[in-house]
């Protein structure tokens, strides 16, 4: 009986990859993984040492993978010219490397920001990503993810220190749609082996099947409510967000979390999934509710030390 192919992952160091690792190992997947320092404590992964600008890594990631599932990507950067290369140069080489590597099933994670390409450098860049992927003659599928949180997580953990001390800045009024990682991973997971007409050639928006999504104020009060404290969570306009990415890059540089780039999504009224971009039941649905989710987040945060 042959050896089953892997899945191959880039980003398996990164927040969304780590947890497909997780859910891989749980399932008894092999999987290959590429990375840039590989972790000396993890095990059962195949690692490829390497980043997106090392075609020569890629392409020995791919090499006899049964599919790949590109994860990896730059999501925050003090210049937005900076996510050009990784996100839209390294998606090139990565659909390269599975065509040399006659590897035909590709699952590529975007980001809602793609649908508003002219609002972020990130959203941009995506969208170009988006585009090579639709013309590269793999089997593709986009996932669009939209707030994504959980464990590990230190994006949207900024939420959940300030409603701990009882304050959630807001931008301008709008809603959102959100997604636990460990649903997320399932997906990704789920995908390759997902029935072609299903799942080919298609842009999934997924998320955690609320209705409609979540207004900032009701998110806002949900993080509050998992971390014990009634929150006040006034909306600020996008000047006032302007001048705190300001003030966030002169204390902490690079490692800003606000930048300018973000402001420019952010504001934007309406970052809920779409219906007719859901996944088919048959191949995929949350198991975490949002409430469910925000509080066994905020519980490993405390666990970790981080709250």
């Amino acid at each position: 009986m042959s050896e089953a192919k892997p899945i191959a992952i880039t980003g398996g160091t990164g927040f969304v990859g780590q947890m497909v690792l997780d859910v891989a190992q749980q399932r008894g997947l092999p999987v290959r993984s590429l990375a840039r320092r590989v972790p000396g404590d993890r095990t059962g992964v195949d690692w490829v040492q390497g980043d997106l600008a090392d075609a020569g890594a890629m392409q020995a990631l791919a090499e006899g993978s049964e599919a790949v599932v590109h994860i990896a990507g730059l999501t925050n950067a003090p210049d937005p010219a900076h996510f050009e290369a990784p996100n839209v140069e390294g998606t090139a080489l990565m659909i390269e490397a599975c065509k040399a590597a006659k590897v035909k099933r590709f699952v590529f994670v975007s980001s809602l920001s793609a649908r508003k390409p002219d609002l972020s450098a990130y959203g941009a860049s995506k969208a170009k990503a988006e585009e090579l992927v639709q013309a590269s003659g793999l089997d593709w599928t986009i996932v669009r993810p939209p707030a994504v949180y959980g464990p590990r997580d230190v994006d949207m953990f900024e939420l959940f220190r300030s409603a701990r001390m009882g304050l959630v800045p807001l931008p301008p009024g709008g809603a959102t749609s959100i997604i636990h990682v460990e649903d997320l991973a399932r997906l990704l997971l789920d995908l390759p082996d997902a029935q072609p007409a299903l799942s080919r050639k298609k842009v999934f928006e997924p998320d955690d099947a609320r209705e409609g999504g979540w207004s900032h104020k009701e998110l806002a009060a949900a993080i509050g409510d998992a971390v014990g404290r009634k929150v006040f969570a006034p909306h600020l306009p996008a000047g006032v967000l302007t001048a705190a990415a300001r003030v966030d890059r002169l204390m902490r540089g690079d490692k800003a979390k606000l930048t300018q780039d973000r402001v420019g999504y952010m504001c934007h009224p309406n970052w809920v999934a779409r219906s007719d971009r859901a996944v088919p039941g048959s191949v995929w649905q949350p198991q975490i509710g949002g409430a469910e989710g925000l509080k066994a987040t905020a519980d490993w945060y405390r666990r970790e030390g981080w709250l």
